[in-house]
């Protein structure tokens, strides 16, 4: 009986409705006016005077505003690239001048990488839960913070635990990939994010030189002193650095949204878009959550990057550690025998610091990654970011295979590591490329933050390969390289999606709509 009641009701509310419609139908038929349609609370209506982050970024183009954010990430991303470069030039001062084994120079490079790896993904987490900029600001204090202090270390332990600490906030560096993106339009966003790499070149070549000028004579602690200076630049400008206007809209803030986005307008000299700005609220709600890097859709796409990325700071920094490495015994390592005793060189009696030629060959192969970037940028929008980033891993691993020859010739080993470099600096900046375009806006952060996570513990081994294993076993160390360069290629096939001439999502795409 209740049944039945309940089904009259609902009749007779049907029939209500359907007067007053009727009613209003006939109103505004006799004024001229067409009938008002219904809009019910269970349909998303999108009126055409509306619009989204991606369309506004879009409509503005590429402009007065983002060169302004290309200085400022750019900047960000040169200090993290001096940070790096020190690594291979602070390990064999501190052998000569602390009588270091190498195991314990091995130890003070991957120390770096600890650090960067336990925050990369709580880096990641606070960028997507209290924005870009507020991570990005905070990063700068700490870097320039902890670099300067490096310089006053008084013994090795005090050192780890300073480049520790270094690396700890290193580690938020990646998320200004993150901002820089979200504000690029698409069609010029591959060739923006690879060109940043631009950067990272110069921050390499500045630390080469400087330390150029400034080891023979004042010593690594004014080196690492000196090197802070993009730093203390970069916190200073982080006031003006814009918040992401996509973290506002799925931090449920379209006014801060809509704010920013005129500003970009007014930047770029474009007329601001009619309408208001769509929120969808599928982005709002829990961010930044780890657990949802791993749910049906996103799962295989997760699992395969975190491997690329691992394979792909394996490679880079061991090409970068090896190259002082090979300089440095290149006159002997092809008339010594291999020996199987433990290498434990804890004197200053085989102490050799780096010469001037050395650091000429260090900056040649440094050079190697502008002609990596433009590669990149020829390829990655003719071929996509998936058959990129494998094709380069292929060639990486053949250009490793002529390290196989030993030779005293510099010539030889400084060609073959300007190619290796410049490989695999174009397969790093094609993966910044494709990591934030695959992931949805509540999830981008933390899903860059995790993979740069794993790619520092590729860096973290590295040392070990290209530091320690080498010494004894050239041969079996280049082997390593290679054949981790070809399963990473195998990975970057299998990746399931192809995100070439699509927008930035702003939320997780259902499993049926996965492409």
């Amino acid at each position: 009986m209740a049944d039945i009641l309940s089904v009259a009701r609902r009749s007779r509310n049907y029939e209500d409705l359907d007067r007053s419609l009727s009613s209003d139908a006939i109103s505004h038929e006799s004024d001229g006016h067409p009938p008002q349609e219904l809009e019910m609370n269970s349909v998303s209506v999108v009126p055409d005077d509306t619009f989204t982050v991606t369309q506004a970024v879009n409509a503005f183009g590429f402009g007065k505003f983002q060169a302004k954010l290309s200085l400022f990430t750019g900047l960000c991303w040169m200090a993290d690239s001096m940070e790096m470069t020190i690594l291979s030039i602070l390990s064999p001062a501190l052998h000569c001048e602390w009588n270091i084994t190498r195991y314990q120079q091995a130890l003070a490079t991957t120390i770096v990488f600890l650090g960067m790896m336990i925050s990369s993904t709580f880096w990641g987490y606070i960028s997507d839960r209290y924005g870009r900029k507020q991570a990005l600001t905070l990063c700068a204090v700490l870097l320039f913070y902890y670099g300067l202090l490096s310089s006053f270390a008084p013994n090795y332990t005090w050192i780890l635990i300073l480049r520790g600490l270094v690396g700890f906030a290193i580690g938020c560096v990646p998320q200004s990939v993150t901002l820089y993106a979200e504000f690029l339009p698409s069609k010029q966003r591959a060739k923006c994010v690879v060109l940043l790499d631009c950067f990272w070149a110069l921050g390499a070549c500045f630390e080469v030189l400087l330390a150029l000028l400034v080891m023979p004579t004042l010593g690594w602690q004014w080196l690492l002193a000196l090197s802070t200076a993009p730093l203390l630049a970069f916190a200073c400008i982080c006031p003006w650095l814009p918040e992401s206007a996509r973290y506002h809209v799925a931090s449920g803030q379209p006014d801060k949204a809509l704010a920013t986005l005129k500003q970009v307008a007014a930047d770029n000299r474009k007329p601001m878009l009619l309408g208001r700005l769509v929120v969808d609220d599928s982005v709002l709600g829990e961010r930044g959550r780890v657990k949802d890097l791993l749910i049906p859709q996103l799962r295989r796409t997760s699992l395969l990057l975190w491997f690329i990325w691992t394979a792909c700071a394996f490679c880079y920094y061991g090409v970068v550690l090896m190259t002082t490495e090979l300089f440095e015994v290149s006159e002997t390592r092809c008339a010594q025998v291999p020996s199987t005793k433990p290498i434990q060189t804890t004197c200053t009696a085989d102490c050799r610091q780096l010469n001037t030629q050395d650091y000429m060959d260090l900056l040649w192969t440094t050079l190697a990654e502008f002609p990596g970037i433009f590669a990149t940028i020829f390829v990655i929008e003719r071929f996509g970011r998936k058959h990129t980033m494998a094709v380069q891993f292929v060639i990486f691993s053949g250009s490793v295979g002529f390290l196989f020859i030993c030779t005293k010739n510099r010539a030889f080993l400084t060609v073959t590591l300007f190619l290796a470099r410049g490989i695999i600096a174009g397969v790093f900046q094609a993966a910044y490329v494709y990591t934030p375009e695959v992931y949805p806006t509540p999830l981008r952060s933390v899903g860059v933050g995790t993979c740069s996570a794993m790619a520092r513990f590729g860096a973290m081994v590295t040392p070990y390969i290209a530091q320690v294993l080498m010494q004894s076993s050239l041969v079996v160390a280049m082997t390593v390289y290679g054949v981790s360069a070809l399963l990473a290629a195998c990975a970057c096939f299998f990746l399931p999606i192809e995100t070439k001439g699509k927008e930035m999502k702003e939320s997780v795409t259902p499993p049926g709509q996965i492409r």
